[in-house]
């Protein structure tokens, strides 16, 4: 595969399209504001004007997109990519989506004589530009093995879950236990201060504890000195879509996930008025006035 559209260009987007040149591929990119589109075009990426037009005779279409919204526009809407996808080619989407929407997306794909590669990624924009990330894979064995190259021309591991769905459900699995800890986190700097401990003490001490995983890691520092990121990889927004996306899953499974739910109506509502912020800003509910109480 020789031939290669990239479809969204925000941090990862751009990250996976770098990646994907290095590689030798002839890489086509779309994004819906052509300012974004800056460093991959001056890479050697060819632009086009709509998802359709990056789409003609790709081998295969990559979309790195915000929601089932967007990604629903992007392959489906007008001037979409799978309707002139050539057959046999690779619908590969790698953003984080409802299961419902990437069966959806799976099944016109296959009506149209088209393989959808199931590929939600993990890793932070660095780690996309670096051609690093961890791809969480649902696709069949020999569809896997046809477009390895490609996958793995932008990451550095490919976890295979199963067929089409599996790779998502993973994500939104793992999605929901970090915002069950981020929640968890923002909870315990909140307590922290209202019992005037050491600012220093408490953030070397969680850091090092064995609640520390990595995201807690990330933003216990930015909790505690309240300095979020300006141009944050993870917003509260899109926290609480993965979060939403996974908890009506386990409703639908019927699998509890209280802990989860309690994270996304947090989440929810350092919405209002932190939407596009960093994620680590849900510090600042807990420590407010707003902070929705009967939730305990």
């Amino acid at each position: 595969m020789q031939r290669i559209a990239v479809l969204g260009l925000g941090r990862m987007g751009k990250g996976i399209a770098l990646s994907i040149l290095r590689s030798g591929r002839t890489v086509i990119a779309w994004n819906r504001s052509s300012e974004k589109a800056k460093a991959v075009l001056d890479a050697g990426a060819v632009w086009a004007d709509s998802p359709a037009e990056a789409a003609m005779q790709a081998d295969a279409v990559i979309a790195m997109l915000a929601d089932d919204i967007a990604s629903e526009e992007v392959w489906l809407g007008k001037n979409g990519a799978m309707s002139v996808m050539k057959p046999g080619a690779f619908v590969i989407e790698c953003s984080t989506l409802s299961l419902s929407h990437v069966d959806k997306l799976a099944g016109v794909a296959k009506q149209m004589n088209l393989i959808y590669i199931d590929c939600p990624v993990t890793g932070m924009p660095d780690a996309a530009a670096q051609g690093q990330l961890t791809l969480l894979l649902g696709t069949s064995a020999e569809d896997f093995k046809t477009c390895s190259p490609l996958l793995q021309s932008f990451s550095r591991s490919i976890r295979h879950f199963g067929p089409v769905g599996t790779g998502t459900s993973y994500k939104l699995m793992i999605n929901l236990m970090g915002a069950v800890q981020i929640a968890a986190l923002a909870e315990g700097i909140a307590m922290a201060e209202k019992l005037g401990l050491n600012k220093e003490m408490v953030i070397a001490s969680i850091e090092t504890s064995a609640a520390a995983s990595p995201q807690v890691v990330r933003y216990a520092r930015k909790m505690a000195e309240k300095k979020f990121s300006e141009n944050p990889a993870f917003t509260v927004e899109l926290r609480h879509k993965d979060a939403m996306y996974a908890t009506t899953l386990a409703d639908k499974i019927n699998s509890p996930a209280t802990l989860g739910a309690v994270a996304r109506d947090w989440f929810a509502a350092a919405k209002k008025n932190y939407k596009d912020q960093d994620e680590a800003t849900v510090i600042n509910l807990m420590v407010s006035e707003d902070f929705p109480r009967d939730a305990d």
